[in-house]
Parts: C-alpha cells; sequence; structure tokens
C-alpha cells in the first residue's frame, strides 16, 4: 500500500527557535503542512516555508479559533494537529504510518511528554493523552476554553504508541510567565462560565489539589527535583487562575474603587 495522505496543521508565533526541529520530524510522513502564523516578527514564515508549507498570516483570534481556522485549511484525508513546539518521535511516526495502512478508528490519541530542566519527565502531567491524528471526514473541531483547547471528533478513537515530545518551556522564568499569562486567559474565560461567581472553595483547596495530584498521585516525587518544581508551579498556576476569578468578582462589586489608593 502506498503513503498515507496526510495535512499537518500547525499554527505559530515567533517560533523560529523550534518551527524547524518540528517540521524536520514530520517532513517525510506529511503530503501537506499547514501553518496560520499570527505575524510573527522572527523567522518562523521563512523556516516553514522552506519545508514547503503553506503559510496563511492571520490576526490573532484565541487558542480555538486559530487551531480551527488551520483546521479548515487541510485538505488530505488525516490530519495531524501539532502545536509548534511539539515533535514527533521515532516511534510514535512508525506507529502512524503503520496505523493509517489499515485504520481501525477515526481519531488517534497519543502520549504527550514534556522536556523540562534537561530532561524528560515520566511522572509530572503523565500520562497525557492527547487526540492529535484526526479523519477529516470525522468533523474535526477545536472546542473548549482558551487556552485549554481540545480536539473533538464524531467517530472512534484509539491510542498510538509512541510520544509526542512536547519542548514547550525555555527557562524556569518561562514557565512562570505562561503560568500567569495562561492563568488570566482561563480566569476570563472561567467567570463566565461562572456566571461571574467567585467560590471562596475554588482559591483554597484547588491549589493544593493541585500539587498533591501531580506530585502524590502522579508520582511526581519520582522525578525528583524536577517533579517538585513541575508540581509547585502547576499548584501557582491554579492558585493565580481563582486569584484572578476573585479580582474579576470585586471589579464587578466595586468597579474603580478596587485598586483606587485615594
Amino acid at each position: 500500500m502506498g503513503r498515507p495522505s496526510i495535512s499537518v496543521a500547525i499554527i505559530t508565533y515567533n517560533e523560529e527557535g523550534i518551527i524547524g526541529k518540528t517540521l524536520e520530524a514530520v517532513k517525510d510522513i506529511a503530503s501537506e503542512i499547514v501553518v496560520v502564523d499570527s505575524h510573527s516578527t522572527d523567522r518562523t514564515r521563512d523556516i516553514a516555508r522552506s519545508y514547503g508549507a503553506k503559510v496563511y498570516e492571520e490576526d490573532w483570534k484565541g487558542y480555538v479559533a486559530q487551531k480551527n481556522s488551520a483546521l479548515r485549511k487541510c485538505t488530505k484525508e488525516w490530519i495531524l494537529c501539532l502545536d509548534a513546539d511539539e515533535v514527533v518521535s521515532e516511534e510514535l511516526k512508525r506507529s502512524i504510518l503503520e496505523e493509517l495502512q489499515d485504520p481501525k478508528a477515526d481519531g488517534y490519541l497519543v502520549n504527550r511528554r514534556t522536556y523540562y530542566l534537561g530532561k524528560f519527565l515520566k511522572y509530572v502531567w503523565q500520562p497525557e493523552w492527547r487526540l492529535r491524528l484526526v479523519r477529516r471526514d470525522a468533523q474535526p473541531v477545536w472546542v473548549g476554553e482558551d487556552p485549554h483547547d481540545r480536539l473533538k471528533i464524531k467517530g472512534k478513537t484509539k491510542k498510538l504508541k509512541g510520544d509526542l515530545l512536547h519542548f514547550s518551556y525555555k527557562s524556569l522564568i518561562d514557565h512562570v510567565h505562561r503560568s500567569v499569562r495562561y492563568s488570566r486567559i482561563a480566569a476570563e474565560n472561567r467567570y463566565k462560565s461562572y456566571n461571574k461567581r467567585f467560590l471562596v472553595f475554588d482559591i483554597w483547596v484547588r491549589p493544593l489539589w493541585t500539587f498533591v495530584k501531580f506530585y502524590l498521585i502522579k508520582g511526581g516525587f519520582l522525578d525528583g527535583w524536577r517533579g517538585f518544581v513541575a508540581s509547585v508551579i502547576s499548584s501557582f498556576y491554579t492558585f493565580l487562575k481563582y486569584a484572578f476569578i476573585l479580582e474579576l468578582y470585586l471589579k464587578d462589586r466595586y468597579g474603580s474603587k478596587l485598586w483606587d489608593t485615594d
């Protein structure tokens, strides 16, 4: 049988440090590469074009809307959805090619492993199954609340062997900055879905539960000090999210007086 027909869909913004590695890993299995870029100021678009990608420049619409835009531009039978900082491992690539010779499902989940402080984590955030390979006629669509999007299809799903290697964080300060930015976005969306309510339980209990889940239940302590640091910052993210929800709630009650020093 011939090579399966696969579109690779990626959204980008200033990813010149990693996009080449991401595309290099899929260039021999991709029939089409679709990149939706939100006006990068570095060489991201040039690097993508050097791999034969179809590059589209669009204003940023949010994670869900931007990824759906990339999804709609794909034309092949199968679509592999990647973030710009994700690299398909050799084992995962073999699994994709083998499975698509005789597909048993309409969508496939892959496990994402994060590279953190010089090493891949084995326990914190594991397993992290993500639906990423989908049949185009299974009506795939990105849903969820920014920045926590997820891919959804109509049909059967199955897990693939091999990891999706995640090179998300460039440093600890990068992790902290992302935690602040993403928690703010998540808070704004969650506050709307909470019907503009704030629950004291959330800010007291949820951060503690996050740490317990990742460090103790998931076994993050087996990742050593990397697991401890990752679990603490994950707890910090959760705390910030609900602290921002509290701020939004108080702003609705007190308006500009909330931070007024007069």
